[in-house]
């Protein structure tokens, strides 16, 4: 868990310095409608956050298995107005909500981190596969945002 926390620090410190280097009229240029920008990409890492956040502590007091319900990615980044929202501002929202997620991960005893997962009515994951996803799929939207 160690090192799985370590990647999700370094992500956080990158992903920063990437993001503050960046022109605003790369981070606010939209391919088309249906596509989301870099800085609605952010957002929808702050979402994604916001939302696991909250797994990573229930995961510790609600009985297995585990139950994760979805969210709407598209209609959160919209109402958000991430779009319209200056860099700054998210890029504190997201590094807080991640530096809360480190805090709340680094603290999940062994046990708890095989507690069982129902995703998609199935009951074949664990809380540790749930922590390496959440990286993953960060890391997966950062490259998307350095392009």
């Amino acid at each position: 868990m160690k090192d799985l926390l370590e990647k999700l620090e370094k992500l956080i410190v990158k992903g920063r310095q990437t993001i503050i280097e960046m022109d605003g009229e790369i981070l606010e240029y939209k391919e088309s409608e249906m596509k989301w920008s870099k800085k609605e990409i952010l957002g929808h890492l702050i979402d994604s956050a916001i939302n696991n956040l909250q797994r990573f502590c229930e995961v510790q007091f609600i009985p297995e298995p585990y139950e994760i319900r979805k969210y709407n990615q598209n209609e959160l980044v919209k109402v958000n107005l991430y779009q319209e929202l200056d860099i700054e501002t998210l890029l504190t929202l997201w590094i807080s909500l991640n530096q809360q997620i480190v805090v709340v991960t680094s603290n999940i005893d062994k046990k708890t981190l095989d507690h069982s997962i129902k995703l998609d009515g199935n009951v074949d994951k664990t809380v540790r596969w749930l922590v390496v996803d959440y990286i993953d799929h960060m890391e997966h939207h950062m490259k998307q945002i350095k392009e």
